[in-house]
């Protein structure tokens, strides 16, 4: 890897993650689709509940969340919404680690999930208690971890990072003259490493996902599609990376297709963030960035199996039974807040 970056990742064996298949889902016929969706509305008002999604759900999801007075966004912006919001639960569609960052910072809501099961690669790469037995190796270095973490990972963590504030959080670091250790989307770490030349000692993670991208694939597309600008997530591998003209968060590769001028955009993210894009800018044509590569089955299937967990089918079943529910103890909470406090601190620092 460039610069010799490679020599600062973990010296550890990260668990092997098991991938579920994407789940087989038959579309349910208009007219039975609508009713499920005036029932889950239903259930919303007589529960006192809001519905939030990430960009990465169903397109169904996510327009009923914004029918109904919920809001379609990144992790953190979903958890930060559960706190000005004054339903008392807050359904989160979405995967685990969501959930329990809603439950940190609303500690006294009830929030629930869809599927319990979605949990999320980056989370799964990172056990808390092998992490925290890496940290207490390098006592003197400041833990910074990205958002897909568990509440206890963010509890063992000094700071937490969105891909959209990382960068800046780094800079300002180093220029305390602090070290950094950082977890655990290796590819996230090192960007923010060229970017910023700080050196740091990377966790060895990755987005299952993002990885599956192919720069060699990549290529040939582009040169099929001269006009297309190439949109990235840093969590891609750096050889994608390099191809793109605007590397960014979730909320980033939104506002891009809507700026730039160009009438076609190659998107090397989750498809789900289609749905958003479409509605936004309804005349570009998008084209999901390739993840063939021998023995693929489609030329570009970047869709997170945990995401299309979330159904409409399950969604009114929590409601209606109150399963699903997520748990952080309170003490827990109180700690994992921390880390996430000082990045929306820091935030409003930057917008001064």
């Amino acid at each position: 890897m460039k610069n010799g970056l490679d020599k600062n990742l973990a010296d550890v064996v990260i668990p092997v993650v098991k991938v579920p298949a994407h789940p087989l889902r038959l579309e349910l016929p208009a007219q039975e689709k609508a009713a499920l969706k005036e029932r889950i509305k239903g259930l919303l008002r007589a529960k006192d509940a809001v519905l939030v999604a990430h960009y990465y759900t169903d397109g169904d999801l996510q327009d009923l969340a914004e029918e109904t007075g919920g809001c379609v966004a990144d992790s953190l912006e979903m958890a930060r919404f559960g706190t000005e919001h004054p339903a008392q639960t807050l359904v989160v569609a979405g995967v685990r680690f969501m959930g329990e960052t809603s439950k940190i910072l609303n500690n006294e809501k009830r929030v629930l999930m869809p599927d319990l099961s979605a949990t999320c690669s980056l989370d799964e790469n990172c056990p808390a208690g092998l992490f925290a037995d890496y940290c207490d190796r390098y006592p003197e270095h400041t833990v910074v971890v990205y958002a897909n973490t568990s509440a206890l990972v963010k509890a063992r963590s000094h700071w937490v990072v969105t891909s959209g504030i990382a960068l800046p959080i780094v800079k300002h670091l180093a220029a305390r003259g602090e070290k950094i250790l950082w977890g655990p989307d290796k590819h996230l770490g090192r960007y923010v490493q060229l970017l910023t030349g700080v050196e740091m000692i990377l966790w060895p993670g990755s987005c299952v996902v993002h990885e599956e991208f192919k720069a060699d694939a990549l290529v040939e597309m582009r040169r099929h599609h001269p006009q297309a600008a190439v949109l990235v997530h840093p969590e891609s591998p750096q050889d994608v990376v390099d191809q793109a003209d605007v590397v960014g968060s979730t909320t980033a590769l939104i506002e891009a297709v809507c700026r730039l001028p160009n009438p076609e955009f190659i998107v090397a993210t989750d498809a789900g963030i289609f749905n958003k894009m479409k509605q936004l800018a309804p005349g570009k044509i998008l084209f999901g960035a390739p993840t063939a590569g021998e023995g693929a089955t489609c030329q570009s299937c970047a869709r997170c199996p945990w995401m299309e967990m979330n159904t409409l089918e399950k969604l009114a079943m929590v409601l209606e039974t109150g399963a699903g529910e997520i748990e952080v103890a309170p003490e827990l909470a109180a700690k994992a807040r921390i880390p996430i406090q000082r990045m929306l601190d820091f935030a409003k620092t930057l917008k001064k």
